[in-house]
């Protein structure tokens, strides 16, 4: 696979766009969403560079930025499937030949392997996957990452208490595995975290922010929590 780093060189250079008929038995909106993809840079590229999904680039655009991705660390991806954040950690890391260097993902799809990394199929929310997570990582991480979503209601009340979910019990997880400076890093909806929780990482991490990546789409409502510098954990002060 080609170098991550080196992706910004071709993103935004579109090919002519590409129009998409409406076809018998296809919705409209599932036309304009294949549109979309077609006409999509960020899904080109990805395409280009062998990732398995455009969030790939919202993973990139947040180390780029934050440097939290470093050679030799060991890494948790939570919510992985299908995988792009696997891949671009795999690489950040150096997975594939540091010693010191391994990723660790868990998602409910089952996805191909990628080589540097260790895939568990299971549902993050069960009560005995942190413990599956644990015994395969067998110590502490330096990143806990996590692009898991719920699946859209359609009511976003809903969809937000569903998500704020999920992010609340990755962070406790984070809280138990991670090493003393340890980054944590989780998407969540327009509005960012809840207040509570938000206090609550604030008592753990020495920084805590929201930032929203150019390669997610300007009409989402996602953005991302960045937590760094764990306090370890015998230092919730």
């Amino acid at each position: 696979m080609s170098n991550s780093k080196k992706w910004k060189t071709t993103i935004g250079k579109r090919d002519k766009t590409v129009k998409v008929k409406t076809a018998r038995g296809r919705k409209l909106s599932s036309t304009r969403w294949l549109q979309r993809q077609l006409n999509d840079p960020y899904v080109q590229e990805a395409n280009r560079l062998g990732y398995r999904s455009r969030a790939a680039f919202k993973l990139i655009e947040l180390d780029d930025r934050f440097e939290f991705l470093k050679p030799g660390q060991k890494i948790v991806d939570l919510g992985c499937a299908p995988g792009g954040w696997t891949q671009v950690a795999v690489e950040r890391i150096l997975a594939e030949t540091h010693p010191d260097g391994h990723v660790i993902g868990i998602d409910l799809q089952e996805i191909e392997d990628i080589p540097g990394a260790t895939i568990l199929v299971g549902d993050f929310m069960d009560i005995d996957a942190p413990d599956r997570l644990k015994e395969v990582i067998g110590g502490s991480v330096d990143v806990v990452l996590s692009d898991m979503a719920a699946s859209a209601s359609g009511h976003p009340q809903t969809d937000n208490i569903r998500i704020t979910a999920l992010v609340e019990a990755a962070v406790y997880f984070a809280l138990e595995i991670l090493k003393p400076n340890g980054w944590f890093v989780a998407k969540v909806l327009a509005g960012g975290t809840d207040s509570e929780l938000l206090k609550e990482m604030r008592k753990h991490f020495q920084t805590v922010r929201h930032a929203k990546p150019p390669a997610s789409r300007k009409d989402s409502s996602e953005t991302y929590v960045l937590a760094s510098g764990f306090r370890g954990k015998n230092d919730y002060s």
